[in-house]
Order: C-alpha cells, then sequence, then structure tokens
C-alpha cells in the first residue's frame, strides 16, 4: 500500500505518533507515554484546548533541540524560537522534505495535511460534523453547512491515512462527519480518534465501515500501535 513502512501509536483521545523512514509526527498531545527517537521529530497542536494541547511538549526540546512545533495561532505561546511555527488556517510551509498545509476546523484552530515522500496525512483536529441533536433546527444547519463548505476545500487533496473524530457523544450521529470525509476525500485509510477510552465507537465504525474502499483501522488500547506497509 505504501512504499515505506509507517508506524502509529495511538497516545489518547486525539493524540497519535506517526514515524515514516525519516520522520516522526506527533500529533495533539495530550496525555500518554511518549518515545521521541532519532528522527526529524515534528509536533503539532491542532487547537488550545486542553484536550489536544499541552504544555509538556515543550520539554521534550530539552532532549531534541532540533524538534519542531506547529502550532495552530489559537495557542498563546511564550516560546519565541525558531523552532516553532505559529499557523492560521489556509497557510502553507515548507521544513525540509515536509510541506505543512493547514485547513479550517468546525470548533477552534486548524486541521493538518502533511505531505512527505512517499505519504500524505490528515488531522483533522476538531474539525467535524458537530451534530448536537438536542440544538435547534437552525443550528444543525449551521453545524452542516459549515463542516460541508470547509471540506470543499479539501476535496482534491491526496490523503493516505486521515485522523478523524468518531465521537460517541454525538449518538446516533457520531460518525456523520467521518462518513462525509470518507465520501469527498477518499482517505486510503482513516482512523477514529475523540472518543477518549471509549473504545466501543471505534470497533462499531470499523465494522460498519468494513466494505468501505477506505480501510477503518479499529483503535482498542491506549499506547495501541499499528504497523502499515
Amino acid at each position: 500500500m505504501f512504499k515505506q513502512e509507517i508506524k502509529i501509536q495511538y497516545l489518547y483521545h486525539s493524540g497519535f505518533r506517526v514515524e515514516t523512514k525519516k520522520n516522526i509526527f506527533i500529533f495533539d498531545y495530550f496525555q500518554g507515554n511518549i518515545y521521541l527517537g532519532d528522527k526529524n521529530t515534528f509536533v503539532f497542536s491542532s487547537h488550545g484546548h486542553p484536550d489536544h494541547f499541552n504544555l509538556k511538549i515543550f520539554e521534550w526540546q530539552n532532549q531534541k533541540p532540533d524538534i519542531k512545533y506547529i502550532l495552530s495561532d489559537d495557542i498563546s505561546s511564550k516560546q519565541n524560537n525558531k523552532n516553532v511555527f505559529i499557523m492560521p488556517p489556509y497557510r502553507e510551509i515548507e521544513i525540509g522534505d515536509v510541506r505543512i498545509k493547514t485547513f479550517g476546523s468546525t470548533d477552534l484552530g486548524v486541521s493538518f495535511l502533511i505531505k512527505c515522500p512517499g505519504i500524505n496525512l490528515f488531522h483533522a483536529g476538531d474539525l467535524n460534523w458537530w451534530y448536537w441533536w438536542k440544538d435547534i433546527p437552525e443550528e444543525i444547519s449551521k453545524a452542516e453547512v459549515l463542516f460541508k463548505e470547509e471540506i470543499a476545500k479539501i476535496k482534491g487533496e491526496h490523503v493516505d491515512i486521515a485522523f478523524f473524530p468518531v465521537d460517541p457523544r454525538l449518538e446516533q450521529y457520531y460518525c456523520v462527519g467521518a462518513d462525509y470525509f470518507i465520501q469527498e476525500i477518499a482517505p486510503k485509510i482513516l482512523i477514529p480518534m475523540h472518543f477518549e477510552d471509549k473504545f466501543d465507537a471505534s470497533k462499531q465504525y470499523a465494522e460498519k465501515m468494513k466494505g468501505s474502499s477506505t480501510k477503518v483501522i479499529e483503535i482498542t488500547r491506549r499506547e495501541q500501535e499499528i504497523a502499515l506497509f
């Protein structure tokens, strides 16, 4: 499926560690044990909500001075080092052989598209179709429009692996955003997130999508490791 082995570790909630041949990408670290390794390391925080951002990430530069931080522009950081990159939506930067493009969110912050040799990754952050069934009809319609408008901006981008919310708090609508993302973007692989320890949501969605051309990975535990080839 890929020209290189991709190692993915589920940290917690929306947090993942992704290791490619040359790089390590850490997304939305909140909790969990982390192994930094000796490769080029990029740390992404999609927004400042405490379940997506932890100041502890800045301690890692004591161990790896060349680590790179890519933060949404809603995050107030006192880090003024050259290794910190603040990105609003719809910006693009290139660091070595890694190209990073931001899109918007339907909550706070940004979503990330990362392009590097042999693999394209998308981390949605809090970009989702937030279908809160108890909202008034106008708010439900507004949430749908905002989400579909944002997905239209991403359409046309090639995505190999997507990390996307499958949130059981939405009850029967827990996967409407992921369904629409797969329909419009067609990633090769989708990895559910944003469910804390409610792993049944991941299992339910993986079973639902068994016949899909997009492979949905089931997350069953913290620090689960997934190897993709």
